[in-house]
């Protein structure tokens, strides 16, 4: 499981002409699947960004997290990050789970996020999307489990 993680001051997604998930602070998740992912990976990288302290304190530094600060996660389905453009010029897509194991690993990652509390917002599995994303900072992590 692949999450590119952004710190973000406003984040939507558009399906169709129609926003159906946004938020404010916090984090947009661009989440990719693969083939030997399970419920444990998704739980993993649940706490993982629940946990993540990267906004600023009074001092500057980066030590508060979502709960600290109000903030809230746009959660992405997003197979090309199992892209792999090693070899000519269209990526190969391999690597990336097929929708009827992603899907619920999608779902299952966002009750994880909500369980911690957390308002999670999310795009639609398999859609066109059109993601808008404000990010803060910038900051960008890619997480792996």
């Amino acid at each position: 499981m692949k999450a590119l993680l952004q710190r973000v001051s406003y984040a939507s997604v558009t399906v169709d002409g129609a926003i159906v998930g946004q938020i404010g602070r916090g984090f947009c998740v661009l989440l990719g699947v693969t083939h030997s992912d399970s419920q444990a990976e998704a739980e993993w990288m649940a706490n993982k960004v629940a946990g993540l302290r990267l906004f600023e304190d009074e001092a500057g530094k980066m030590n508060l997290g979502l709960g600290d600060v109000g903030g809230a996660v746009l959660v992405v389905s997003q197979f090309t990050l199992y892209g792999d453009a090693r070899k000519g010029r269209r990526p190969s897509f391999t690597d990336a789970a097929p929708p009827e194991i992603a899907e619920p690993l999608v779902d299952y990652l966002v009750e994880q996020l909500r369980g911690h509390g957390l308002t999670v917002a999310t795009g639609v599995f398999g859609a066109m999307m059109q993601v808008e994303i404000h990010n803060d900072g910038p900051v960008t992590l890619m997480i792996e489990r």
